[in-house]
C-alpha cells in the first residue's frame, strides 16, 4: 500500500508500506477518496504539540472508501461490517493511504448516491459544526455569525445552522458572496468595519458566534457583538480563545474534543449528504503524491469548500 507519513508540505513523503491486515473488531478499507483538513498540517506543524514518541506521524482522520477486509466481529454504527460495504471513515488514524485499518465503529455506511469525493470530505467538517452549533446553543429565532463560511467548515455551520431554524450571517470575501448566499447565509464582507456591517444587517442583535478562522478580527467582533461569551465558539483562535473565555473546540491545546458528540453526529450528517440536504462542496482534488500541494492550496484558507486526496 501507498501512504502520506510525517512531515512539512516541502518534505511530505509518499511510502509504499504492506497492506496491513484487520484484527479482531477491524475493517480493512480501500481508499477512494480522504478528505483534507487544517487539523492535518496543524498536527504535524506542532500546534498540537511536539512530543517526538509521535513520530513518524500518518495523516489523515477521515476518507470513503469500499471494505476489502473484515476481522472477527467487525461492526460499525449501523451493524456488522462486509466485504464491498461502501463506508465512510471518521475518525480514521493515517487516511491519507491507498488502504486503512480501522475499528469498525469508525465506519458508517454511504449512501448511494453520495460521491467517494464528497463522502471523503463530510465527517471531520460536518462533525466539528455540529460540535460548534450545539456548544453555542443556536436554535430556532437565532441569528448566528459564523465567521468564514465560505470555507469547508463554514459551510456546513451555515448549512446545519439553517436547518435549526437560525438566521446566518457569514464573513466572506466578495468572491465568495455567493457560496454563502446559495447556502441560505447573508454573506457581509470581512476586514476594517465588519462589525457595522454586521450591526447594519442585523439590527436586533446576533445571538452567538462560530470562528472558523481564527483572526483576531474574529474574536474582537464576536466579542462586540455576542453578548454571552458562552455563545462564542473558536475552532482555530486557541490561545486568544482561552483568555478570553470562549468555547475553545476541537483537537487545539487546551480544547474540547467533543468526542462523543462529534461521533454521535456521523450517520445523521450521512443521511442528511445523502438526501441532499446537505451539501459537500469539493474545491479540488489531487493524488496522494500531490498531498503537499493540497496542504499549500489549503494553507492559502480562500478555496470554496473541502479539498480531497483521491488515491
Amino acid at each position: 500500500m501507498r501512504a502520506v507519513r510525517y512531515g512539512g508540505p516541502e518534505v511530505l513523503t509518499l511510502a509504499e508500506e504492506p497492506v496491513p491486515e484487520p484484527g479482531p473488531g477491524e475493517a480493512r478499507v480501500r481508499v477512494r477518496a480522504a478528505g483534507v483538513n487544517p487539523a492535518d498540517w496543524k498536527t504535524y506543524s506542532g500546534a498540537f504539540g511536539t512530543d517526538p514518541a509521535r513520530l513518524p506521524l500518518r495523516l489523515g482522520f477521515e476518507a470513503a472508501g469500499v471494505v476489502t477486509a473484515v476481522g472477527e466481529g467487525a461492526a460499525g454504527p449501523a451493524g456488522p461490517l462486509a466485504v464491498g460495504d461502501e463506508v465512510i471513515g471518521f475518525r480514521l488514524s493515517g487516511a491519507y493511504a491507498s488502504d486503512v485499518v480501522a475499528p469498525g465503529s469508525a465506519f458508517v455506511p454511504k449512501p448511494a448516491g453520495l460521491s467517494f469525493e464528497a463522502a471523503g470530505g463530510l465527517m471531520l467538517a460536518g462533525a466539528t459544526a455540529v460540535h460548534a452549533l450545539t456548544a453555542t446553543g443556536v436554535g430556532e429565532g437565532d441569528t448566528v455569525l459564523v465567521h468564514g463560511a465560505s470555507g469547508g467548515v463554514g459551510q456546513m455551520v451555515v448549512q446545519l445552522a439553517r436547518a435549526r431554524g437560525a438566521r446566518v450571517v457569514g464573513t466572506a470575501g466578495e468572491a465568495s458572496a455567493d457560496v454563502v448566499r446559495r447556502l441560505g447565509g447573508e454573506p457581509v464582507r470581512y476586514g476594517a468595519g465588519l462589525a457595522d456591517r454586521v450591526r447594519d444587517l442585523a439590527p436586533g442583535g446576533v445571538d452567538a458566534a462560530v470562528d472558523t478562522v481564527g483572526a483576531d478580527e474574529a474574536v474582537d467582533v464576536s466579542l462586540a457583538l455576542v453578548p454571552d461569551r458562552g455563545r462564542i465558539a473558536t475552532i482555530a483562535a486557541f490561545e486568544r480563545g482561552a483568555a478570553e473565555g470562549i468555547r475553545v473546540l476541537g483537537g487545539g491545546p487546551g480544547a474540547d474534543p467533543g468526542t462523543e458528540l462529534r461521533d454521535a453526529a456521523r450517520p445523521e450528517l450521512a443521511r442528511l449528504a445523502g438526501e441532499g440536504r446537505l451539501v459537500v462542496a469539493v474545491a479540488a482534488t489531487f493524488s496522494l503524491a500531490e498531498a503537499a500541494e493540497a496542504h499549500r492550496l489549503g494553507m492559502q484558507g480562500h478555496t470554496h469548500g473541502k479539498i480531497v486526496l483521491v488515491p
